[in-house]
């Protein structure tokens, strides 16, 4: 069940805009961050965010490491988590598997698959 935010962490502020101008369209609430970093204070927010899209790439920390990262702690282990990427998505695959993601989207992102994913997570 969704209770908190969709969580948007993306470096890039066009993807962001673009992920989320598909969720209001469906009328989802959404955070946004630009580093895994810039995403902690919405992870300490009660309620948590319902869903975190991560991008892998990013300056600093990337998303498959911010992943890992908190699927290793109980408190956020149960938050689905979807890795997004450009990368091939073998390659994608393998690294989402890897972090512990609950699963990946390749981009660009189709509003069906995005919309698919976080219904299937989250309900």
């Amino acid at each position: 069940m969704r209770k908190g935010p969709i969580l948007i962490v993306d470096d890039c502020r066009l993807t962001r805009a673009i992920i989320q101008d598909m969720l209001a369209e469906e009328g989802l609430e959404v955070v946004m961050a630009a580093s895994a970093i810039e995403a902690n204070p919405y992870l300490e927010q009660d309620p948590g965010p319902s869903l975190i899209l991560m991008d892998v790439v990013m300056p600093t920390l990337s998303g498959d490491r911010k992943v890992r990262r908190m699927k290793a702690q109980p408190a956020r282990r149960k938050v689905p988590m979807v890795l997004i990427s450009t990368r091939p998505l073998i390659e994608l695959r393998r690294l989402a598997s890897a972090a512990g993601a609950d699963a990946c989207l390749q981009k660009p992102l189709s509003k069906s698959s995005l919309l698919e994913t976080i219904n299937r997570l989250t309900d």
